[in-house]
Protein backbone atom coordinates (compact mmCIF):
# COMPACT_ATOMS: atom_id res chain seq x y z
CA UNK A 1 0.00 0.00 0.00
CA UNK A 2 1.77 3.12 -1.00
CA UNK A 3 1.46 6.44 -0.07
CA UNK A 4 -1.83 8.42 -0.32
CA UNK A 5 -1.32 10.92 -2.06
CA UNK A 6 -2.90 14.40 -0.58
CA UNK A 7 -5.20 16.24 -2.70
CA UNK A 8 -3.06 19.14 -3.53
CA UNK A 9 -0.75 16.69 -5.59
CA UNK A 10 -3.90 15.86 -7.50
CA UNK A 11 -5.16 19.35 -7.32
CA UNK A 12 -1.73 20.62 -9.65
CA UNK A 13 -3.12 19.48 -12.93
CA UNK A 14 -5.82 22.41 -12.40
CA UNK A 15 -3.55 25.38 -11.94
CA UNK A 16 -3.38 27.74 -14.76
CA UNK A 17 0.84 28.04 -14.24
CA UNK A 18 1.63 25.04 -12.59
CA UNK A 19 5.02 26.30 -12.24
CA UNK A 20 3.87 29.11 -9.53
CA UNK A 21 3.94 28.61 -6.37
CA UNK A 22 0.16 28.82 -4.78
CA UNK A 23 0.32 30.43 -1.62
CA UNK A 24 -3.00 29.47 0.40
CA UNK A 25 -3.83 30.90 3.87
CA UNK A 26 -5.88 28.57 6.09
CA UNK A 27 -7.29 30.11 9.51
CA UNK A 28 -10.33 29.47 11.63
CA UNK A 29 -11.12 29.32 15.56
CA UNK A 30 -9.64 26.92 17.18
CA UNK A 31 -11.08 23.67 17.11
CA UNK A 32 -12.78 24.71 13.60
CA UNK A 33 -10.94 21.04 12.01
CA UNK A 34 -8.41 23.10 10.15
CA UNK A 35 -5.44 20.26 11.52
CA UNK A 36 -7.75 17.37 9.27
CA UNK A 37 -8.32 19.55 6.20
CA UNK A 38 -4.47 19.83 6.50
CA UNK A 39 -4.11 16.56 6.67
CA UNK A 40 -6.86 16.11 3.41
CA UNK A 41 -4.70 18.00 1.12
CA UNK A 42 -0.83 17.51 2.28
CA UNK A 43 -0.26 13.55 2.62
CA UNK A 44 3.23 15.14 3.68
CA UNK A 45 4.56 15.27 7.13
CA UNK A 46 3.28 18.79 8.52
CA UNK A 47 6.38 20.68 9.66
CA UNK A 48 5.67 22.62 13.15
CA UNK A 49 6.58 26.01 13.21
CA UNK A 50 6.18 27.67 16.37
CA UNK A 51 7.51 31.71 16.02
CA UNK A 52 6.71 34.16 18.80
CA UNK A 53 5.12 34.03 21.99
CA UNK A 54 3.49 31.02 21.39
CA UNK A 55 1.95 31.94 17.75
CA UNK A 56 1.87 28.53 16.51
CA UNK A 57 2.25 28.21 12.62
CA UNK A 58 2.26 24.92 10.83
CA UNK A 59 3.36 25.66 7.14
CA UNK A 60 3.43 23.31 4.84
CA UNK A 61 5.16 22.82 1.00
CA UNK A 62 3.45 20.15 -1.70
CA UNK A 63 2.87 20.16 -5.17
CA UNK A 64 3.93 23.63 -5.86
CA UNK A 65 1.26 24.37 -2.86
CA UNK A 66 2.43 26.53 -0.06
CA UNK A 67 0.10 26.37 3.40
CA UNK A 68 -0.03 28.68 6.11
CA UNK A 69 -2.04 27.60 9.04
CA UNK A 70 -2.71 29.05 12.73
CA UNK A 71 -5.67 29.23 15.42
CA UNK A 72 -7.08 33.05 15.16
CA UNK A 73 -9.48 34.25 17.99
CA UNK A 74 -8.47 35.99 20.73
CA UNK A 75 -4.41 36.29 21.40
CA UNK A 76 -4.42 40.30 20.45
CA UNK A 77 -1.16 40.87 21.22
CA UNK A 78 0.09 38.84 18.51
CA UNK A 79 -1.81 40.20 16.00
CA UNK A 80 0.79 41.94 14.82
CA UNK A 81 2.58 39.25 13.48
CA UNK A 82 0.08 37.85 11.13
CA UNK A 83 0.46 40.20 9.36
CA UNK A 84 3.94 39.12 8.01
CA UNK A 85 1.78 35.75 6.51
CA UNK A 86 -0.78 37.57 4.75
CA UNK A 87 1.61 39.37 1.87
CA UNK A 88 1.22 37.23 -1.41
CA UNK A 89 -1.72 35.10 -0.29
CA UNK A 90 -3.49 33.73 -3.45
CA UNK A 91 -6.29 32.73 -1.88
CA UNK A 92 -7.98 32.50 1.81
CA UNK A 93 -9.08 29.47 3.36
CA UNK A 94 -11.53 29.69 6.32
CA UNK A 95 -13.02 26.95 8.26
CA UNK A 96 -16.12 26.81 10.54
CA UNK A 97 -17.02 24.25 12.90
CA UNK A 98 -20.60 24.21 11.41
CA UNK A 99 -21.63 22.23 14.36
CA UNK A 100 -20.53 25.06 17.32
CA UNK A 101 -23.86 27.34 16.89
CA UNK A 102 -22.57 29.41 20.05
CA UNK A 103 -19.12 30.42 18.49
CA UNK A 104 -20.98 31.76 15.15
CA UNK A 105 -20.87 35.65 16.18
CA UNK A 106 -17.23 34.71 17.05
CA UNK A 107 -16.32 33.45 13.94
CA UNK A 108 -18.29 36.08 11.95
CA UNK A 109 -16.42 38.89 13.70
CA UNK A 110 -13.08 37.27 12.99
CA UNK A 111 -13.75 36.82 9.18
CA UNK A 112 -14.42 40.08 9.17
CA UNK A 113 -12.04 41.65 10.61
CA UNK A 114 -9.46 39.61 8.48
CA UNK A 115 -11.80 40.68 5.44
CA UNK A 116 -10.87 44.21 6.32
CA UNK A 117 -7.21 43.92 6.31
CA UNK A 118 -5.24 45.73 3.40
CA UNK A 119 -3.04 42.64 2.53
CA UNK A 120 -5.56 40.43 2.16
CA UNK A 121 -7.73 42.81 -0.48
CA UNK A 122 -9.37 41.01 -3.09
CA UNK A 123 -7.85 37.92 -2.03
CA UNK A 124 -10.60 34.86 -2.82
CA UNK A 125 -12.04 33.75 0.10
CA UNK A 126 -13.12 29.95 0.23
CA UNK A 127 -15.68 28.97 3.47
CA UNK A 128 -15.83 25.52 4.76
CA UNK A 129 -18.28 24.99 6.70
CA UNK A 130 -16.75 21.94 8.08
CA UNK A 131 -18.24 19.07 10.42
CA UNK A 132 -21.11 18.29 8.66
CA UNK A 133 -20.91 14.73 9.48
CA UNK A 134 -22.57 15.71 12.70
CA UNK A 135 -25.63 15.65 13.18
CA UNK A 136 -26.06 19.04 14.42
CA UNK A 137 -23.95 21.19 11.88
CA UNK A 138 -26.03 24.46 10.39
CA UNK A 139 -26.03 23.69 6.86
CA UNK A 140 -23.73 26.27 4.11
CA UNK A 141 -26.72 28.34 3.93
CA UNK A 142 -27.54 29.20 7.51
CA UNK A 143 -23.49 30.06 8.27
CA UNK A 144 -23.99 32.21 4.88
CA UNK A 145 -26.85 33.51 5.94
CA UNK A 146 -24.76 34.39 10.04
CA UNK A 147 -21.58 35.44 8.23
CA UNK A 148 -23.68 38.21 6.33
CA UNK A 149 -21.44 36.32 3.17
CA UNK A 150 -23.89 37.89 1.03
CA UNK A 151 -22.39 41.77 1.34
CA UNK A 152 -19.08 40.88 0.37
CA UNK A 153 -18.47 42.60 -2.69
CA UNK A 154 -14.89 43.24 -2.96
CA UNK A 155 -13.50 39.32 -3.97
CA UNK A 156 -14.93 36.11 -5.07
CA UNK A 157 -16.01 34.08 -1.94
CA UNK A 158 -17.68 30.60 -2.01
CA UNK A 159 -19.10 28.18 0.80
CA UNK A 160 -18.47 25.18 0.71
CA UNK A 161 -19.84 21.81 3.11
CA UNK A 162 -17.03 19.09 3.90
CA UNK A 163 -16.34 17.11 6.39
CA UNK A 164 -12.51 17.36 6.75
CA UNK A 165 -12.84 13.67 9.13
CA UNK A 166 -14.51 11.87 5.92
CA UNK A 167 -13.07 14.24 2.83
CA UNK A 168 -16.40 14.65 1.53
CA UNK A 169 -16.51 18.14 0.57
CA UNK A 170 -13.10 18.90 0.73
CA UNK A 171 -12.03 18.15 -3.14
CA UNK A 172 -14.80 20.32 -4.37
CA UNK A 173 -13.68 23.90 -2.26
CA UNK A 174 -10.20 23.07 -3.44
CA UNK A 175 -11.10 22.87 -7.22
CA UNK A 176 -13.25 26.11 -6.63
CA UNK A 177 -9.25 27.47 -5.26
CA UNK A 178 -7.51 26.47 -8.25
CA UNK A 179 -10.18 28.07 -10.81
CA UNK A 180 -10.07 31.37 -8.39
CA UNK A 181 -6.56 31.87 -7.78
CA UNK A 182 -5.69 35.28 -8.65
CA UNK A 183 -2.34 34.97 -10.12
CA UNK A 184 0.40 38.34 -9.23
CA UNK A 185 1.77 39.53 -11.38
CA UNK A 186 5.40 39.20 -11.51
CA UNK A 187 6.85 42.82 -10.41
Amino acid sequence: SGEVPGLLSILRRLKQAPEQEVRLLLLGLDNAGKTTVLKQLAAEDISHITPTQGFNIKSVQSAGFKLNVWDIGGQRKIRPYWRNYFENTDVLIYVIDSSDRKRFEETSLELAELLEEETLATVPLLIFANKQDLMTAAPASELAESLRLHTIRDRMWQVQACSALTAEGIQDGMTWVCRNIKFRKKP
